[in-house]
């Protein structure tokens, strides 16, 4: 079976204007995105993510290489490569003067989508919009009209969704059914792709992700295996007393006093000794109440493969 997304050799350059030169904004893409999962791609503003989504959606022509959807390549295949995605944009943009229901059976009109086969209805009830079937769209908040994109983007039932900056200026609570709705999909065999810039949220959420930096793709790895990139952890060692400054006999580790007090001491676990760096904690004469270890999350390991690389 072919894979939900395969780019090869992608590149994209925007011609230069009379206001600004020109602009290589994918410089050879490879990426191989799995039928069925939960896939994160991150990456700092400017590094390329809408100009690949907006390709795969066919609003960009790529300058090289090849794209395809399920199978479908985006240029040769046009028709079956759009039918088999749904795109929910980072902006909110929609005619005001629609009601929620009538913008489904719009969108569904644009796809060929027969009305016995619509789900209108349906899409509108999972997305907590049944109450605002007949309402205008200009009468919506900001959160519901972010829900009807997502019902836009659904109403041809593509077997890939992509979700660019989903949650953007949403409320905690409505953050939680759109991620619970956007799981049921992904549970029924939806590929999800999601950009964000909530690293907690891709980190939860996602079973293999992929950074893209500058037009190129530093990282595509399950996220276990990206999360180990780092090998650096901390030791967080509370003491008995409450220290005001850290004992000479400690200094010679990379150890820093907390606000709370607490010792922080950054090691890497393949090469130093956590019974080590205790006893020369008893050494300096401290006695220990409590003590945990802290793991790199997903912004450490961004930090490291994006801005560091610019240093």
């Amino acid at each position: 079976m072919s894979p939900a997304i395969d780019i090869k050799g992608l590149r994209k350059t925007y011609k230069a204007t009379k206001k600004a030169p020109a602009k290589e904004a994918l410089r050879g893409i490879d990426l191989e995105i799995p039928r069925g999962s939960m896939f994160g791609l991150l990456g700092p503003n400017g590094a390329g993510k809408s100009t690949l989504i907006n390709i795969l959606a066919g609003l960009v022509v790529k300058s090289e290489g090849s794209a395809a959807i399920c199978g479908h390549d985006i240029v040769t295949a046009t028709r079956q490569a759009r039918a088999s995605i749904g795109v929910v944009p980072q902006e909110i943009a929609m005619d005001v003067y629609f009601t929620p229901y009538q913008a489904l059976e719009l969108q569904a009109g644009y796809y060929g989508v027969p009305k016995s086969e619509r789900r209108s209805e349906e899409i509108l009830a999972a997305l907590g919009l049944a109450d605002k079937r007949d309402a205008y769209v200009r009468q919506l908040s900001g959160g519901m009209k972010r829900r009807l994109l997502i019902a836009k983007a659904l109403v041809h039932n593509p077997p890939v969704l992509i979700l660019d900056e989903p949650t953007a200026g949403v409320d905690i609570e409505l953050r939680r059914q759109l991620w619970e709705y956007v799981q049921e999909l992904h549970a029924g065999g939806t590929t999800i792709i999601l950009t964000t810039h909530y690293l907690e949220e891709a980190e939860a959420l996602c079973d293999r992700i992929a950074i893209i930096h500058n037009g190129e793709i530093t990282a595509n790895e399950d996220k276990s295996t990206l999360l180990s990139r780092l090998d650096k952890r901390t030791l967080i060692i509370t003491p008995t007393t409450e220290l005001t400054e850290i004992p000479a006999k400690l200094k010679d580790l990379d150890i820093a006093l907390t606000g709370n007090g607490d010792l922080a001491i950054q090691y890497r676990s393949g090469t130093d000794s956590i019974s080590g760096m205790l006893n020369t904690v008893k050494s300096a004469g401290l006695s220990i109440a409590d003590l945990r270890t802290e793991q790199p999350d997903l912004e450490d390991v961004f930090m490291a493969l994006t801005y560091e690389l610019d240093d």
